[in-house]
Parts: structure tokens; C-alpha cells; sequence
């Protein structure tokens, strides 16, 4: 479990074949330090078991289903990636809670700065919208964002300095890819919903 509360920024440096897998391997540029084989590691959003941390850097199995359905397979060592080591108990929630279950992935259609902040836009895939609200939570390449405009099929977000300095978002614009995560809670409602 995560709380899309970025603790910044690593180097994606190599993806590899091994076996019925693929294994990446990431600089966490000392994010990483204490974590352990098989804790949870949240990759642009995508939660995944650390099998290796090494020399400054983690390395990750990843399922074909999971590089299926994640924006990790359209990314080109060696690119920056968005990390967020797993809550622990006590830790303050300060995003909102997040699985690192990626829903799909999105594109950015429109990326306009005011002052200094951002406006962006974002095109998620079919069926995602259901789960998006106005002023609700959801988690863009693992950030912990607030919906500020809603519309038949997308919705847009605004990104403050802090958040444009620590995460990948500073630097993507419109038609780059992003990982999207529902808000859980949306999730439940809307099961709970169709149910009655």
C-alpha cells in the first residue's frame, strides 16, 4: 500500500529477459537505503517486489502482464521514474490511498503553465472515467493528485513547483504516457452500487 506521496526520483538503467520475465533495474539514487528483498516498491505508480538492492540500485521481476498493462514498457533507459518506498504502520497518510494496481495507461493531451503551476490534461483509457470525480483522488505515474476539471473523457489536474520539481511530471508533456490508478474508494462504491 502506498499514499502517492512521491519520495522522488530514480534512473531506470536496464531492462533484461530473464526467463518467462523481464528484470529492470533502477538507480534509486539512495531512496532505496534499508529496503530489503521482497518489500514493495511503487515504480511511476506500479507497485513491485524488490529482488535485488544493490549498489545503489533496485532490480525488479516484472510479469508480461504487468509490462502489458503499465507505461514501464514504453519507457527508453535511462529514464527517470517516479519512487515510493510501501507505507508502514504509523506513517502518515499524506496523498490518499494507493495499491500500486495500475488501471491503465493514460495520455497527456494538454500541458499549459500559469505562473507556476501546471495545468494538465489527461486522456485515460476506456472505461476509466467512471472512477474519476470532481476534487477526487487519483494517482498519475504514482503521484497522489486532486481532479480539478472533469469531462466526458478526460480530466485535468494542476501540479504545484514541489510536485514538478520531485516527480517525473516536471518534464512530461502532451503525448507522453502515464501510469493511472483509480481512487479505491471510487472502486467500492461503484461495486457496491450495481450490487443493490
Amino acid at each position: 500500500m502506498f499514499t502517492g506521496i512521491v519520495s522522488g526520483q530514480g534512473i531506470l538503467t536496464r531492462i533484461n529477459q530473464v526467463r518467462q520475465s523481464l528484470r529492470i533495474r533502477v538507480r534509486h539514487l539512495g531512496l532505496g537505503r534499508g529496503v530489503r528483498t521482497g518489500e514493495s516498491v511503487a515504480v511511476n505508480g506500479c507497485c513491485l517486489t524488490v529482488v535485488a538492492n544493490r549498489q545503489g540500485a533496485f532490480e525488479f521481476d516484472i510479469l508480461q502482464e504487468t509490462w502489458r498493462r503499465t507505461c514501464l514498457q514504453h519507457t527508453h533507459p535511462p529514464e527517470r521514474v517516479n519512487l515510493e518506498c510501501a507505507l508502514r504502520l504509523g506513517d502518515p497518510v499524506g496523498g490518499h490511498l494507493v495499491t500500486g494496481h495500475i488501471d491503465g495507461v493514460g495520455r497527456i493531451t494538454q500541458r499549459k503553465q500559469r505562473k507556476k503551476d501546471v495545468f494538465m490534461e489527461i486522456q485515460p483509457p476506456s472505461g476509466f472515467m467512471r472512477w474519476v470525480v470532481m476534487k477526487g483522488s487519483v494517482a498519475v505515474d504514482g503521484v497522489s493528485l486532486t481532479v480539478a476539471d472533469v469531462s466526458r473523457a478526460s480530466f485535468g489536474v494542476w501540479l504545484i513547483p514541489h510536485t514538478l520539481k520531485l516527480t517525473t511530471l516536471g518534464w512530461k508533456g502532451e503525448g507522453n504516457r502515464v501510469n493511472l490508478e483509480g481512487d479505491m474508494l471510487a472502486k467500492y462504491a461503484q461495486n457496491v452500487s450495481r450490487r443493490k
